[in-house]
């Protein structure tokens, strides 16, 4: 092969990995509205979610409640920048064996994300919308014995 062939090869090959990569990097920049400390107010109390960077392909998150002066964790979160597409992989107390569950996303923008997982029991879709800077719906819905089902959870940041 020519030097000059290689070299083209080399140079296109090099410009479609970078491409790539930014694309990867950018779509979990899309979320980063989600950063902070969000409440959904229930006749039974405040839950809270709480999202942060842990590295520059991953966030953290964490759902709980605060009872009297204790924090209650039941669930877990990592939002990850893989190869193959950006998840969300809860890990939710006394479900699935405390393994954790990943959901591929399905739309990434500035004001929604959209993950699914077809396999999973319940829920099979997780969802947020950015409706304001300080709130969003979370959502989760999916087939449940048999019948389509879905819950909201307005909420609101909070710090």
């Amino acid at each position: 092969m020519k030097t000059r062939t290689k070299t083209l090869i080399i140079l296109v090959s090099s410009t479609i990995l970078c491409a790539w990569t930014t694309k990867q990097t950018t779509n979990i920049k899309k979320a980063e509205w989600l950063k902070g400390t969000w409440e959904n107010k229930t006749s039974k109390g405040s839950v809270y979610e709480t999202w942060s960077k842990s590295r520059e392909n991953e966030f953290n998150g964490k759902s709980y409640i605060v009872k009297d002066k204790d924090t209650i964790i039941f669930e877990t979160i990592k939002l990850v920048q893989e190869q193959n597409g950006l998840f969300y992989i809860p890990r939710v107390k006394n479900q699935n064996e405390n393994l954790p569950v990943r959901f591929l996303a399905k739309t990434i923008s500035e004001t929604q994300l959209v993950f699914e997982n077809l396999q999973h029991d319940f829920p099979q879709t997780i969802s947020y919308t950015k409706i304001t800077s300080d709130s969003l719906v979370a959502e989760i819905s999916g087939t449940k014995n048999g019948q389509q089902r879905k819950q909201t959870f307005p909420m609101k940041l909070v710090q």
